[in-house]
């Protein structure tokens, strides 16, 4: 009898210590969350006031009494930041889509195609990751320029289309998926490619999708290469297209604007990780697992 008791109380103190370690650790998550949460919550708040009451604030207060929408109507309206999310909108569709069907079949080729020095390819492949960004950025803004494609959509997509670190994310999934399935399917004459399409893009959804999702914020969050290869307005992303606006538009202090022109352009980014975030962790994990 003693000794349940004894236990008993064991089991007791263990939960409030477990309860105690819990309440710091979830203290400590909200501490960084309000950290990492408090400049986008700067950034809105400064967007809804006016660009007086923004100037005339000597000491920087954490709430406006008088919200407005009208640097939201400026950022359309005196400058083009419509314009310059519509062109972000088509480099980010046409690049996304152009790099799935490389990195897809350059994926497959590498990880079920049998063919002479495959394996030496893929090695020399993965080495190009260890080449800094900015000698590929120099070669690839010689090759736009002699062949004439500056201030063109074509010159900024071309050199997005693929990604090392995707083919090889995705070649790893596809080489998880049992070899058994692709002998039954050719003893049924299927082709590679329907095989690929029909099989393996299906088993493989989650991984895909996560690449998806990390090309479409890699295009939109794109600034060096745009910068580089674009000094046409006419061509601008967003991401370039805020310098511009804040150069030749608002002006450098309307800082409320331009913060209204920054939650517009991050809106989209902020609601497709809210939906997919599950997503992206799932598919990363299935990349990274073997078996």
């Amino acid at each position: 009898m003693e000794s349940q008791v004894e236990l008993s109380k064991i089991e007791q103190s263990a939960i409030r210590r477990k309860k105690i370690q819990n309440f710091f650790v979830y203290l400590l998550l909200t501490f960084w969350a309000l950290m990492v949460l408090f400049p986008f919550y700067w950034m809105v708040l400064s967007s809804l006031k006016s660009y007086s009451a923004y100037s005339s604030e000597y000491v920087p207060k954490f709430y406006t009494l008088a919200p407005t929408i009208q640097n939201y109507i400026d950022v359309f309206t005196t400058v083009s930041l419509g314009r310059y999310l519509l062109n972000t909108l088509i480099f980010t569709l046409i690049t996304t889509g152009v790099m799935l069907i490389v990195t897809i079949l350059a994926a497959y080729a590498f990880a079920r195609i049998e063919f002479l020095g495959r394996d030496f390819m893929f090695m020399i492949f993965l080495a190009l990751m260890m080449i800094p960004n900015e000698l590929v950025i120099i070669t690839n803004f010689v090759t736009i320029t002699t062949l004439g494609m500056r201030n063109t959509f074509t010159g900024l997509i071309l050199p997005s289309i693929t990604s090392v670190f995707y083919i090889y994310l995705l070649r790893e999934n596809f080489a998880q998926v049992p070899d058994e399935l692709y002998y039954a399917a050719k003893v049924d004459g299927t082709s590679d490619l329907k095989y690929l399409f029909r099989v393996m893009v299906p088993i493989c959804k989650p991984t895909i999708i996560t690449i998806t999702i990390l090309k479409v914020i890699e295009c939109w969050n794109s600034y060096v290469w745009p910068r580089l290869i674009t000094d046409n307005s006419l061509y601008f992303l967003v991401s370039n297209g805020i310098q511009e606006i804040r150069e030749n538009g608002l002006g450098r202090e309307n800082i409320p604007a331009m913060m209204a022109a920054v939650v517009v352009i991050s809106i989209p980014l902020v609601v497709l990780f809210l939906l997919f975030h599950k997503k992206i962790m799932e598919g990363v994990s299935r990349g990274g697992t073997k078996g």
